[in-house]
């Protein structure tokens, strides 16, 4: 039966590859499209055969098994990591959009764990293009020799990932630059693996109806859309570096618009590491939780008060900067995946989490019903904070023993229709925020900030954010009464944040204590069992 269903899949797959075969042009350029061609009938059918054992998998696995049962969960559970090492192995192998892709997947806070964790050890690496094919596009965007543009080009990469990779050069003036260039032909490779991905993901969802997968493609073939026209990372840079054009800790490489096209970007050249990387933080003395604490800042402006959010924070887009005496700067790089937030719905996120902060239930449940996801919105202190609504802890603490009790019940009780009906609920805006979310916490956890920095800086920006919000009432009493109803009302919040920041740093206090007098307890007793 599954050999059956699965021969559409590929017949389909090989027709589109023929036919795009047959309509490029001939000569040079029509046998490196066609090569390019080929490869991609290759990875589709790799990706084909790949989701079809997958779909296999599920069904005979799960096959008669109660969906509310214990051995249905612990089954469930296999199956999904044995899934998520057959796509890990598919895209290390296809390489290209297919590494963006289990990137853009594990980055997801809405699939399951197993895919999150199994996909996240993927790297955007890439092996590097011959230098002749990167010296052809330069040369052929600019028309001009090589050596008329550049004093001097390394012919060596510093950086390659999966659609572009980084150069180091020299202009004639002696300003060191960064120039990235895109690989030859990678247009009509990803017209191809769109394709591929788009006809898995509706026969997966013919197969499994509770899950729409063509959501998450229509977004991922949006962002690299986007991605592959450098032109508009070189907007996003300079609209960023505008933002924040008063902030000294973050730097935005300046944009060299003479020697930028959709295909070569020229930046100035900036020196860093990994923001997570914390050998390097260590010996230039600088501080993890301050870079930290800088990083999320950083980013709770983009959100809450602009509402033009960097869409793929990963450390390698993040660089630390020494300035000496412990001090450093945020380099930020990769402004090709951006999302305008739309201004309601950036003031109702500032809102909802004015109203997390304060565990307004009422407010949160409304906001629920105006971002569409109803009766689901009761999880956002759960997704946000990691507190329910009936939560009796402070803020950025953990969750008491009875309240996890409680939540893992009613988690328990979802079904893949629930799961599913509020991802198709929620507004598009929220997808990006939850992935840029959800990396931020990842390099955070690298970094050992403690988890309150992030619910702290996120709460005042939210009351930044809503500082923002037009002025719609006419009159000057009017406007009077609203600046005060405002102020109080920031001042309300700001104490209460302040008293949370306090009462997480005692509880890190209280831990450090409890830690050291745990080892004092431990070395006496070790030194009493020697005397012994």
């Amino acid at each position: 039966m599954l050999r059956r269903r699965r021969a559409p899949l590929l017949l389909a797959a090989a027709t589109a590859g023929v036919a795009l075969v047959a309509a490029s042009p001939t000569g040079d350029n029509g046998r490196s499209v066609a090569s390019t061609l080929r490869h991609g009938v290759a990875r589709s059918s790799r990706a084909v055969y790949t989701i079809g054992f997958v779909v296999a998998d599920y069904k005979y696995t799960l096959r008669g098994l109660d969906s509310g049962s214990a051995d249905y969960r612990v089954k469930l559970s296999e199956v999904h990591l044995r899934s998520a090492k057959k796509l890990l192995k598919l895209c290390k192998v296809n390489g290209g959009f297919y590494v963006k892709a289990g990137q853009y997947v594990s980055s997801l806070r809405q699939v399951p764990k197993e895919y999150s964790s199994t996909l996240s050890c993927l790297q955007d690496q890439a092996t590097p293009s011959k230098f002749q094919d990167i010296k052809l596009v330069i040369e052929k965007n600019f028309g001009k020799e090589l050596h008329d543009i550049f004093l001097e080009f390394d012919e060596h990469p510093i950086a390659a990932a999966s659609i572009a990779q980084v150069h180091r050069g020299r202009l004639h003036n002696n300003q060191d630059v960064a120039v990235k260039i895109q690989y030859p032909g990678l247009e009509q490779r990803m017209k191809i693996d769109i394709m591929t991905m788009s006809l898995l993901s509706k026969s997966v969802s013919w197969f499994f109806p509770d899950y729409k997968f063509e959501t998450i493609l229509a977004e991922f073939e949006k962002s690299m859309s986007m991605e592959l026209d450098f032109t508009l990372e070189a907007k996003n840079s300079e609209r960023t570096a505008n933002c924040f054009r008063k902030n000294a800790v973050v730097k935005v490489p300046y944009v060299f618009w003479q020697l930028t096209t959709r295909e070569v970007l020229t930046m100035e050249f900036c020196y860093g590491h990994k923001v997570n990387d914390l050998d390097f933080l260590r010996r230039e003395n600088i501080n993890p939780t301050k870079v930290a604490k800088a990083l999320i800042e950083l980013f709770g402006e983009m959100v809450f008060v602009h509402g033009f959010v960097h869409g793929d924070p990963h450390p390698g887009n993040i660089l630390v900067s020494p300035q000496g005496h412990g001090k450093f700067s945020l380099v930020l790089l990769d402004h090709g995946i951006y999302r305008e937030l739309d201004q309601k719905f950036r003031l109702d996120y500032c809102k909802l989490w004015k109203a997390l902060i304060l565990l307004d239930t009422e407010k949160i449940l409304e906001l629920g019903e105006q971002f569409g996801v109803g009766k689901y919105a009761k999880y956002f202190p759960v997704i946000f904070t990691g507190r329910t609504l009936e939560s009796k802890s402070a803020l950025g603490t953990q969750m008491s023993r009875e309240e996890q009790k409680r939540l893992k019940e009613d988690l328990s009780s979802l079904g893949m229709d629930d799961i599913s009906s509020f991802m198709e609920a929620l507004p598009r805006d929220f997808y990006v925020i939850l992935r840029t979310d959800g990396l931020l916490r990842s390099i955070l956890g690298n970094l050992g900030a403690p988890r309150h920095i992030r619910l702290l800086t996120y709460a005042k920006c939210a009351i930044h954010g809503l500082e923002k919000q037009p002025k719609l009432e006419s009159g000057v009493i009017n406007r009077m009464f609203l600046q005060v109803k405002t102020n109080i009302s920031y001042l309300r919040l700001m104490v209460l944040i302040e008293i949370a920041g306090l009462l997480a740093k005692v509880n890190d206090a209280k831990h450090k204590v409890l830690n050291k007098l745990r080892q004092m307890f431990q070395e006496i007793s070790q030194g009493i069992y020697l005397l012994m």
